[in-house]
């Protein structure tokens, strides 16, 4: 009987890691490994797998079609693996309370996969999540209704950690050009909001007139007026939905927005071991994306 081949857990590991940071220079630093020693690795995967996973793009590398195959069931075994452990070390007899609050825009996209994994390794912990604009959420963390929260800048917060930025796009329907005869309609939630600032900035600074065309309290109303085709958004490109494009600016007489900080906001009494695990989680979701 031919025995199955065991796919080594610390390869997958770095394969994960190199697709999510976008380079395999990038997961030797976070991994603490040198590069010919993540090359050796990703041959051996590829001899494990018994497929070409990469194929040469420019200067970079692609994923094959084998290659795209496997980064799901490695996310998948990965995240088991990682349950398990979090189990097998008493982790899931950690108990208490969380309170985290969030941006729309993860809460719509990979806050609720990461939840449920936080949910099903650590059963006896009660997760209450807040969905709110940032400066609600700060506000919250300062009164102490929540223990963490993310947001889209500071919100004039100096303790506030930033652990990442994304760039700003601007977001409308595809073929969109500025008509320079016009204002630009602009579509965006009311201030205090870090990107209706970012976009005030760029347009003010290449002298582009605007007018706030809608506003809306939430992200789905934002998305809905730019559907109907009242003007253009700005955000980043995360859970922009699919009939909706990320515009080039060259190509839209846009100016570029450069880049936004995404700040943690932390309370300011002790944090309990079920906090401190889903802020690691979070972090670490967030920096790897």
């Amino acid at each position: 009987m031919v025995l199955p081949v065991n796919i080594d857990m610390d390869v997958l590991r770095t394969f994960v890691t190199g697709i999510d940071l976008g380079s395999f220079a990038k997961a030797a630093d976070r991994l603490g490994r040198s590069p010919s020693a993540i090359s050796l690795q990703l041959r051996k995967l590829e001899e494990q797998a018994g497929q070409t996973l990469f194929q040469k793009q420019g200067r970079g590398l692609a994923l094959t079609e084998a290659g795209d195959i496997l980064i799901g069931y490695a996310r998948r075994i990965l995240e088991l693996n990682d349950e398990a452990r979090s189990a097998m070390t008493g982790l899931s007899a950690m108990q208490g309370w969380v309170r985290i609050g969030l941006p729309q825009d993860f809460a719509e996209t990979w806050f609720p996969g990461l939840l449920g994994r936080f949910a099903r390794a650590h059963p006896k912990v009660r997760v209450e999540a807040r969905v709110d604009r940032g400066s609600a959420l700060a506000q919250s963390v300062e009164r102490g209704d929540l223990d963490l929260a993310v947001t889209w800048g500071r919100m004039g917060d100096t303790h506030a950690q930033i652990i990442a930025t994304r760039p700003v796009v601007w977001i409308g329907p595809d073929g969109f050009t500025l008509d320079t005869s016009e204002p630009l309609p602009l579509i965006a939630f009311d201030s205090p909001c870090a990107f209706r600032s970012a976009g005030l900035e760029a347009l003010d600074r290449e002298g582009i007139e605007w007018r706030h065309a809608f506003a809306s309290p939430s992200l789905g109303g934002l998305w809905a007026a730019v559907t109907a085709g009242l003007g253009v958004t700005l955000r980043t490109a995360e859970g922009v939905p699919p009939h909706l494009r990320v515009l080039d600016p060259t190509a839209s007489g846009l100016p570029a927005l450069g880049r936004i900080e995404l700040a943690l906001h932390r309370s300011g009494t002790e944090q309990s071991p079920a906090i401190a695990q889903l802020q690691a989680l979070l972090i670490e979701a967030i920096t790897a994306g």
